[in-house]
């Protein structure tokens, strides 16, 4: 039903909105526990995905760290090839 929500602090260029709606939108499928509301809850998902959005930005804004942020393309690479391990695949 919903892919891993990934992590979108201390990246560089930071998470884009797209990003963070993303997430937001897979967390309140997770939680909901369906894919697609049904349409008498389309508002109150419609409604939980933008506080999570709105949360997310307030928290994203408030997070400090001393460590170098992290490239995205560098850091897929690396999911990758613990995937292809993990699973057995070869890449």
């Amino acid at each position: 039903m919903c892919r891993n929500i990934r992590t979108l602090f201390n990246f560089e260029p930071p998470a884009t909105e797209a990003e963070i709606q993303a997430a937001a939108l897979q967390y309140v499928r997770k939680v909901g526990g369906y894919s697609k509301p049904s349409q008498i809850n389309s508002a109150a998902h419609a409604q939980a995905v933008e506080d999570v959005v709105a949360a997310t930005q307030k928290l994203l804004a408030s997070l400090s760290t001393s460590a170098a942020p992290k490239n995205r393309e560098v850091e897929y690479a690396k999911a990758k090839a613990r995937a292809a391990q993990r699973f057995n695949t070869g890449g």
